[in-house]
């Protein structure tokens, strides 16, 4: 259980504004951090775009948004056209919008809380680290400033050499056949704290854009420059796992306190009040744990590609009859909009293939499916927060990276922490085949998953009372935030 250190009195309360970017993989994490200040004693303020917070109360239901009375949600305009559509939006068209019209609704926001003698003043801003807009704000407060970075300490690392890579003329890339021709392939043997990584490995914000005044280039450089000058940086890992890339990148920027696995601290709040409180922007299939209580132990495949990242359909084929041909036991999550373009529906004679053996649905609690005994493997796309999760279910993974700092992670995965193998872009089903025997019955998938469960032993000491994570976040609230 983890202790409030922090009068109680809503008026002597710190009050901490937190805003994450609107996408799923950026507030899960964000939500969790808010909760652990929150048990530490801190009112909550956590601010939603007004889009997502129509989605969450569209699948979800109102009570999720209920709150507290010392946590509440509010919201500001993304500076988009109003829609009611349950759809991801366009990366670059909101960083553009964001970076063009949060700033003034943010700002009349807080001056609104602070004008409002039934919360505490605002006391500090925690802000997701690609909303750095915010800093304006909490600069003309005089109040401290947290950016949360959702990546892990390797992939921000990647992308603090993006200033570099387009000083030494290597980004932007020159055209997009730079990205199949074996460019980037190159090896970068200087970045500090970081061994055998390829350009590909670097964030692909910067890899797949040929304009230097691409939106999606200029706002995500922008964030990382405007990094320094936050009060200080919290990464959503813990210092055993990225021991090397952590002391290269310390002494580089502000304070960075590393606070994770943010579910796994989370987990141990005792405030049954914050259970109602949730984010996810789909409803979750509950009777695929059920379904999971009926297998043997790790005896089942999950496979997820995470919140955004889109295929063809020709590649989805391809994974369906890999999967099915491995004769595997295996769960699938097919979001409606998987596949770019088209629909996601797989074909007939898959479905009565694998009927007797598999199980589809559109999202799920996956913290809980990672860790149920049935599941033996995870078929991922390598976003962090799907990473961290399978690290401290011990459940060792198959990586095909999307986009972001993804690469990182999967590279991370498979060549440092020795508990994944990755996929070819190109997915091919012989390969899928292959990759999942191995992982599910094979010399190397046993050796992954006895690593795996290494490293789950470690991120709960982490987690423990007196362990490194647990210290950090009393460090970061004495040392910045009050």
């Amino acid at each position: 259980m983890l202790a409030s250190p922090l009068a109680t009195s809503t008026c002597n309360k710190p009050h901490a504004v937190c805003i994450p970017y609107p996408a799923q993989g950026h507030i899960n994490p964000l939500l969790k951090l808010a909760k652990l200040l929150h048990n530490k004693g801190f009112h909550i303020t956590f601010v939603h775009t007004e889009f997502t917070y129509k989605r969450i109360l569209k699948s979800r239901g109102s009570d999720l948004l209920k709150g507290l009375p010392d946590f509440i949600f509010k919201t500001i305009p993304d500076g988009l056209p109003s829609s009611d559509d349950q759809i991801t939006q366009d990366h670059g068209a909101l960083c553009d919008s964001i970076d063009k019209n949060c700033l003034v609704p943010f700002r009349d926001l807080v001056n609104e809380l602070n004008n409002n003698c039934n919360v505490p003043p605002v006391s500090c801003i925690v802000a997701d680290g690609i909303m750095s807009f915010t800093l304006d704000v909490a600069q003309e407060l005089c109040i401290p400033e947290v950016l949360f970075w959702t990546t892990s300490a390797a992939g921000f690392m990647g992308y603090l050499q993006t200033p570099q890579l387009i000083q030494d003329d290597l980004l932007p890339i020159k055209d997009l056949s730079y990205v199949t021709n074996g460019y980037l392939e190159k090896t970068i043997d200087w970045v500090p704290g970081i061994e055998d990584i390829r350009l590909k490995d670097l964030p692909s914000f910067f890899l797949r854009i040929t304009d230097r005044n691409h939106i999606s280039f200029t706002y995500n450089l922008k964030q990382v420059e405007k990094s320094s000058k936050a009060s200080a940086i919290v990464l959503n890992t813990f210092d055993e796992l990225e021991h090397d890339v952590l002391n290269a990148i310390k002494p580089k920027l502000p304070p960075i306190y590393t606070i994770g696995f943010l579910h796994l601290l989370d987990n141990k709040i005792s405030d049954s009040r914050l259970d109602s409180i949730d984010s996810n922007l789909w409803k979750e299939d509950l009777d695929c744990l059920k379904w999971l209580d009926s297998k043997k132990e790790n005896s089942v495949l999950y496979i997820n590609f995470g919140s955004i990242t889109v295929m063809t359909l020709q590649q989805m084929i391809e994974f369906a009859w890999g999967i099915a041909n491995s004769k595997k036991t295996f769960f699938w999550i097919i979001r409606p909009n998987l596949v770019s373009g088209d629909s996601a529906i797989l074909p007939p004679e898959f479905i009565m293939e694998t009927k007797e053996r598999g199980l589809l649905a559109s999202w799920c609690p996956q913290e809980q499916v990672l860790s149920h005994p049935s599941v033996g493997g995870f078929l991922t796309h390598s976003g962090w927060n799907s990473t961290t999760e399978s690290i401290s279910s011990g459940v060792p993974m198959i990586c095909w990276p999307f986009c972001g700092d993804q690469q990182m992670n999967s590279t991370y995965s498979c060549r440092h922490w020795s508990i994944g193998m990755e996929i070819d872009k190109n997915v091919k089903r012989e390969e899928v085949e292959s990759v999942v025997r191995e992982l599910m019955e094979g010399k190397k998938g046993m050796e992954m998953k006895l690593q795996a469960i290494e490293w789950k032993q470690k991120a709960k000491e982490a987690v423990a009372p007196g362990g490194s994570s647990s210290q950090n976040i009393d460090k970061l609230i004495k040392e910045i935030l009050l």
